[in-house]
């Protein structure tokens, strides 16, 4: 297991947070995924072999949010 924190732009309101949980814990591989609004980032534990930090970032910049791994 792999734990990563991303640094999340974009973010306007709680419901935003809630989007990006639930579609990072809609990816193979994810075992839990924590966003933090008013902190502006994510945590993710995720199993490396399943999924990449970068598919997790991709995911979240298809959401429309700008993302770096911190």
């Amino acid at each position: 297991m792999t734990k990563g924190q991303f640094k999340i732009i974009g973010m306007h309101c709680t419901s935003c947070a809630m989007n990006i949980e639930g579609e990072l814990e809609d990816l193979r591989g994810i075992i839990k995924a924590t966003v933090n609004f008013p902190k502006q980032i994510t945590q993710v534990e995720y199993d490396e072999t399943l999924v990449t930090a970068q598919q997790i970032i991709s995911t979240i910049e298809k959401l429309g949010y700008q993302v770096s791994q911190s």
